[in-house]
């Protein structure tokens, strides 16, 4: 994209701003992984990566272990489309499964880790993968105990490029 994406405008506030008010509708707060200095003055706590350089996993990592919650919805802040009440259905069916991890899957074999349902649980796990070199979600969830939930592939959306961001905004 060239830019963080994270503050591209979107319908009047940032994309930022927008999936933060949709994770807060569904689970009352909102807890931003990633510099901390880049986000002063957004009014969201944010958090750095604990263990740095390890992309999003290091980030799933990171607010497990600032959690208090049982269930902790991990959200990439690229995916305009979603919703409050989408989230809160998710975050709803991951308290009724037994697993460690809720993960929608949006066609077959393609699975969403970064909007996903965590149990604070997965970070005994998350950590030791860490350590041993794991970098890939996907390959996370495998050491997890993972369950899948079909969703619809319209809530993933995202834009990687400006001209696909000219779609969305």
């Amino acid at each position: 994209m060239g830019q963080d994406k994270s503050l591209l405008p979107f319908r009047g506030e940032t994309l930022l701003d927008h999936i933060a008010r949709q994770v807060l509708t569904a689970t009352g707060s909102v807890t931003l992984v990633g510099a901390p200095e880049r986000y002063t003055g957004l009014g969201y706590r944010a958090i750095p990566d604990h263990i740095p350089g390890c992309g999003p996993l290091g980030g799933v990592h990171a607010a497990l272990s600032e959690t208090r919650a049982e269930w902790n919805l991990i959200v990439a802040c690229d995916m305009p489309q979603l919703d409050g009440a989408f989230l809160n259905t998710l975050l709803s069916q991951a308290e009724q499964e037994n697993c460690e991890c809720l993960v929608p899957v949006s066609a077959p074999g393609k699975t969403e880790p970064l909007c996903a349902a965590w149990h604070r649980t997965a970070l005994a796990e998350v950590e030791t993968a860490l350590r041993n070199g794991v970098r890939c979600m996907r390959d996370a969830l495998k050491l997890l105990k993972t369950k899948h939930w079909p969703a619809d592939p319209a809530w993933f959306a995202n834009a990687n490029t400006p001209q696909e961001w000219a779609t969305h905004a």
